[in-house]
């Protein structure tokens, strides 16, 4: 049996639940079987390892553990889970991939090898690497992990000329995207979108368990105070300019919004500066939604780092229906953004694309 598998299928139950820790699953194997088992927990709460050591209490002693991330060595919330290891009298551990926090990058490895206990490294890596991809920016940068979501027709277009777009996707491609909502720490669009489709931005696959802060990048503030958003449980945030209009401002502060107003950058909201606050406030993961004049902002200011697209089976057609992405654009070919660590699959009658962009791209 892949242990490792199995810990990866139990870190995968907690993404969008212990952000801003990472997602973690833990398998304790002894003669054969499995003694304990857990992922990580709601912040404050135990780690994996510890879910599955107390799980396994005194059968813990000799068994090995499958762990998707190193373990912590120093105390935050929680005390670390290499003493927990360690105290337990768990034999050997296998960590899929190394934690790049710098309290950590290797030091839970050497603290458990100095105990006695037998370490090896790098079973399922890339998945255990994919698991915790904003986690891993996140720690390293401050900078949230930034996820671009479109669905558009097979000629590319995401909307019809009239503006109408309700529905391109298939239904299975917009239940995806409310586990990609639950996922992520924050939902973004631009404000033609939430004025034209007026979105409740809410992951509904499993509503009481999460509410994704909702971010509406609004220049000019001219969302509307009516918007059905501001019905939701959650918070909006209206990203503004200092140039917006103080009194519809006050108005969305009165439907209950929280209102972050940055110097404009062109007339229009700093996305460098949006991304750093939302980092500071503990954001690691972002998922846009559109529409087409913020995707291209986002795709100029080299600010993306992974791509979900769904393509539906549908033309639509018009020269003035709109493309998923706008912006200034590349000059040529040449210099048009390349996707790499591409995957395809069937979502429905859709197909999704899902790529990254990145140094090797």
């Amino acid at each position: 049996m892949d242990y490792m598998q199995q810990a990866l299928s139990l870190a995968r139950i907690a993404v969008g639940g212990t952000s801003p820790n990472p997602a973690v699953g833990a398998v304790l194997v002894k003669d054969g079987g499995v003694v304990g088992e857990g992922y990580t927990q709601p912040p404050g709460g135990d780690h994996a390892e510890v879910v599955a050591l107390k799980q396994a209490g005194d059968r813990a002693s000799g068994a090995t553990m499958y762990v998707t991330l190193e373990p912590c060595c120093f105390t935050g919330r929680t005390p670390p889970c290499t003493q927990a290891i360690i105290d337990a009298g768990v034999a050997a551990v296998h960590i899929a991939v190394l934690d790049p926090n710098p309290k950590v990058n290797g030091a839970g490895q050497a603290e458990l090898e100095e105990a006695g206990v037998e370490v090896t490294v790098g079973e399922h890596e890339e998945e255990a690497a994919e698991v915790n991809e904003s986690y891993m920016k996140y720690i390293t940068t401050g900078q949230p992990f930034v996820t671009v979501k479109f669905a558009i027709s097979l000629d590319g277009k995401i909307a019809t000329w009239s503006g109408d777009s309700h529905w391109i996707s298939c239904e299975q491609s917009r239940q995806f995207v409310h586990r990609l909502r639950r996922a992520s720490d924050a939902v973004m669009v631009g404000v033609n979108t939430e004025i034209l489709d007026d979105p409740r931005l809410t992951a509904r696959d499993r509503p009481d368990e999460k509410y994704p802060l909702r971010v509406i990048v609004d220049s000019k503030a001219r969302t509307l105070p009516t918007a059905q958003v501001f019905n939701e449980p959650g918070t909006t945030l209206i990203a503004a300019t200092t140039d917006a209009d103080p009194q519809a401002l006050k108005e969305l502060e009165a439907s209950g919004a929280d209102v972050l107003q940055l110097s404009p950058w062109k007339s229009l909201v700093d996305l460098h500066e949006l991304l750093a606050e939302l980092g500071r406030r503990g954001i690691t993961s972002i998922l846009v939604e559109g529409g087409s004049t913020l995707l291209g902002s986002l795709f100029d200011g080299c600010f993306v780092d992974k791509v979900v697209a769904f393509i539906a089976p549908v033309i639509i057609g018009g020269e003035d229906a709109k493309s998923a992405v706008g912006g200034q654009g590349a000059n040529r070919i040449g210099q048009a953004v390349k996707l790499n660590r591409i995957r395809m699959e069937r979502c429905g009658s859709d197909m999704m694309v899902v790529g990254y962009l990145d140094e090797e791209a």
